[in-house]
């Protein structure tokens, strides 16, 4: 059976009620923390993303060759891009009482990657794990059980979300302009 746009929209919104409003507040009360520093949080997050993952690198043509955490920390194209996905995460999360606003949010997230950047959709499930294991670096004293996973079912529907809107547009699996996509994932959750 065909699914109509309205019913994959509907899909969207339900995934987005998985986290319980005790989860919800959780991790609102972590991201509040880490939003503090925004754009050192971020720029954190990216760093140790390209430096772990260099093959995300190929798709941004301002730091694809910088090798030295160092230098990628003072690139200001990537601070730039650093606070766009702190913006955008910082959207999700003040929102997660609303699954139509972040279901509208992720999928357009989603759809820009997809049509315009051609960004393999895997690399959002990576730097949700990257995301995850600097929120337990920051916090390793105040990041109990029930925050990790309330954070880990948050990375999963940031994932199903943006999957659903790569799947929306008719994404075809590109073929990478310098190396394919890892194969391992980081061991913070699933």
């Amino acid at each position: 059976m065909e699914k109509v746009p309205g019913d994959m929209e509907r899909e969207r919104r339900e995934r987005s009620e998985e986290l319980s409003e005790a989860e919800r507040k959780a991790v609102q009360a972590t991201w509040a923390r880490l939003y503090a520093n925004c754009e050192d949080v971020g720029v954190a997050i990216l760093v140790r993303f390209f430096v772990n993952f260099p093959s995300a690198k190929q798709y941004f043509s301002q730091f694809r060759h910088m090798e030295d955490p160092l230098e990628m920390e003072r690139s200001p194209q990537l601070r730039k891009h650093a606070c766009r996905v702190m913006g955008a995460l910082n959207t999700v999360v003040e929102n997660l009482h609303d699954p139509d606003k972040v279901s509208s949010v992720l999928a357009l997230v989603g759809k820009a990657h997809a049509l315009k950047h051609k960004v393999e959709p895997v690399y959002f499930k990576i730097l949700s794990g990257v995301i995850l294991e600097v929120i337990a670096e920051e916090f390793a004293n105040d990041f109990p059980p029930e925050t990790q996973k309330a954070w880990a079912k948050l990375r999963g529907l940031i994932y199903s979300h943006v999957t659903a809107a790569y799947k929306e547009v008719g994404w075809v699996q590109q073929v990478p302009n310098t190396a394919t996509p890892p194969t391992t994932l980081p061991s913070s959750g699933p």
